[in-house]
């Protein structure tokens, strides 16, 4: 007896505690952060540390690796 493929088709069903799938813009945030933080280092050293805030100094530093952090710690919420 033939058979349609309908049948074969499996669900898959989550459990109450099995984590759902990131959101489609997860993954293009979490590695555009991880960048930006990357260029706004890079850039912060290659401008002889006067930018790309002029006047703040250092803490041009603090806030790359800030926004670098927080896009590593979005790849601990990717599945």
């Amino acid at each position: 007896m033939a058979r349609s493929g309908k049948d074969d088709e499996q669900l898959t069903e989550r459990t109450e505690g099995e984590a759902a799938p990131n959101p489609v813009w997860f993954k293009p945030i979490m590695l555009g952060l991880m960048i930006l933080g990357l260029l706004w280092v890079i850039v912060f050293y290659l401008s002889g540390q006067a930018l790309p805030v002029p006047g703040i100094g250092g803490w041009n530093l603090v806030i790359g690796f800030g926004i670098a952090f927080v896009g590593f710690l979005m790849t601990t919420r990717w599945r």
